[in-house]
Formats: structure tokens, C-alpha cells, sequence
């Protein structure tokens, strides 16, 4: 593959199929995301499938320039992002991004999605360097994990959830974002576009054969997540680890700060070995779910001697 080129987003204005392309609002390593409006003025969201180390787009052809040399792979992933595309048409879960319409078209492919207002979790992270509430941490993740089994259940991985792919509505329920590197089906033996992977989140085994991929890869990227939410940094990569791990356990880092149960759940998601993580998000969610109704009941005994104590 050649070196990552910069693509040229459609430009403001352009017509496709009934939607107005309004502005770019970000760019990745297999897409471009715009703002666009629909044939009814409602605002929405069009990713355009166009992995910068494959195609170019470049001057007023809205149709991208693939080599020779690149056609198979392109075409590849192209058919990838259709069934991904399907696929998510049908998925139609509160916490997970819904896609209303897919398009063919300029030699590539675009979903349209619908656009919800907030910022992402990456964000909030930001303005928030010290960490959450516990209690508003179970919150927004038993949500998010209400998403992510979704996603499971339709034999997809998202391979590449991070805070800046999980979006928080005003009302800060989530949302989960971006399924660019969803182009994994399980069960599925064609070959594939290297996964985008990011350092801290990826699981050590999205480095290998995709054999050992599962629902425990996306959640290793949940633990990671959940890392990033108590202390605001990155984790180190799983690469990293793998050598020498000098990542600090949620247990001992943060002991005295949050639940012992929801740091060792963290620990336990982000395990190296797959097998020590806990295997489906319905295991994770009970597990979850569990220390909940714990953590709920040591609060409630607290409330109980702070009254007595009060009383006295």
C-alpha cells in the first residue's frame, strides 16, 4: 500500500442523491465524515468511504483515483462497507449510532446517519482531566454496553471504540460512533483492510491473525476507556505492554478514589491474556450490573450511619 495521501473533501454544496453536502466535519483513515442536509432541510451525518492509502481525490472530479495495484483491496473494502452498511440499517439501538440510508455513488459509497447533537466522550474527558462520579461513569456504560451487545448480536466488531468514538447527547446518554473499523463480520474468512488500530485502546491481539478476534477485543477497548475516564490519559499501548507493562492497575492507582469492584472490573477488561477478560458484554454487564446494586447498598449503609451518627 502507498503512504497515507490527503484526500479532498466533497466541497459545500454538492449534490448527492438528494442530500446537500454542507462541511466536513472529520477525517480519518478510511472516511470522511460530513454535515449534510436531506431532502426535507433535517440535518444528518454522511460518511464517505475513502481510505487515504488506496484512493486520491483531488481537484473537481468527485470521483477518487485508484491505481492498478490498489483496485482488488479497495473493491474489497468497499463491499465490506456495503454489508457493513446493511447491516447497521437494521440495527436500531438508542445507544448506537442509527444509519437511515446508504448510497452508491462518485465510484465510492456513503451512509447517511442520523445527526445528534452533543460532543464526544473525549471531550468531556478534557474539560474533566480529574475524572467522573463513579455513579456517573455506571451511567452512561451500562448504556453504552447496552450498544455494544447490539452490535455483537449482529456478528459485527467495532475494533476501534475509544472516548472520541463514544458521543454524549445533551442529555448525556451515549452514543456509539464510527464503525470504520467495523469491516470485520464474524465468521467471515475474506480477506481484510488492515484494521486501524489505536494505541492504548486496540487490543494486543488486533497486532495478529484475526482468528483470535472477538467480543473480548472490544472489551479490552471498554476497559481502556473506562481507564481514560478515571484518571484523563491514554493507557499504554498493548504493544508496549506486552514487553514491559507499565500500566498501573486501576486497583492500585485509583484505590480509596472509586469502588474496589469497578477497579478490578477495569483490570479484568483490560487484561492482556483474552482469556482472562471477561468473554461476552453480557457477562460484562452482569458483572457490572451486580457491583451496581453493591456499590448502591454500601452507599445506602453509609446514609444509614451518617443519619444515626447525626441524630445522636
Amino acid at each position: 500500500m502507498s503512504p497515507a495521501q490527503a484526500n479532498q473533501p466533497l466541497p459545500s454544496g454538492f449534490a448527492l442523491e438528494g442530500y446537500r453536502i454542507e462541511r466536513q466535519l472529520s477525517l480519518g483513515g478510511f472516511s470522511i465524515v460530513y454535515l449534510a442536509t436531506d431532502p426535507h432541510g433535517k440535518t444528518v451525518a454522511i460518511k464517505e468511504y475513502l481510505p487515504n492509502s488506496l484512493a486520491l481525490r483531488a481537484g473537481e472530479n468527485p470521483s477518487p483515483v485508484i491505481s492498478p495495484v490498489h483496485r482488488r483491496v479497495f473493491d474489497h473494502g468497499l463491499s465490506c462497507f456495503f454489508e457493513e452498511g446493511q447491516a447497521l440499517t437494521l440495527l436500531d439501538h438508542p445507544n448506537v449510532v442509527r444509519v437511515i440510508d446508504f448510497i452508491r455513488a462518485n465510484g465510492t459509497a456513503y451512509l447517511v446517519m442520523r445527526y445528534e447533537h452533543g460532543h464526544t466522550l473525549l471531550e468531556h474527558i478534557h474539560k474533566h482531566p480529574k475524572g467522573f462520579d463513579e455513579n456517573f461513569i455506571r451511567w452512561v456504560f451500562s448504556r453504552l454496553l447496552g450498544g455494544l451487545r447490539a452490535v455483537h448480536s449482529h456478528r459485527l466488531l467495532h475494533l476501534d471504540l475509544k472516548p472520541a468514538n463514544i458521543y454524549l447527547r445533551l442529555n448525556g446518554s451515549p452514543v456509539l460512533l464510527d464503525f470504520g473499523a467495523a469491516r470485520q463480520v464474524i465468521g467471515n474468512d475474506a480477506p481484510l483492510l488492515r484494521a486501524m488500530r489505536t494505541p492504548g485502546y486496540a487490543a494486543p491481539e488486533q497486532g495478529g491473525p484475526r482468528e483470535g478476534l472477538g467480543p473480548w477485543t472490544d472489551i479490552y477497548a471498554v476497559g481502556a476507556t473506562l481507564y481514560t475516564c478515571l484518571g484523563g490519559d491514554t493507557p499504554p499501548a498493548a504493544e508496549d505492554r506486552l514487553v514491559e507493562d507499565k500500566c498501573v492497575p486501576a486497583g492500585q492507582r485509583w484505590a480509596g478514589q472509586y469502588s474496589q469492584e469497578l477497579l478490578q472490573t477495569v483490570d479484568a477488561c483490560m487484561a492482556l491474556d483474552p482469556l482472562a477478560r471477561p468473554q461476552s458484554v453480557h457477562a460484562l454487564q452482569k458483572l457490572l450490573d451486580s457491583e451496581e446494586r453493591s456499590f448502591a447498598g454500601a452507599l445506602d449503609k453509609l446514609r444509614v450511619r451518617v443519619r444515626k451518627w447525626w441524630r445522636r
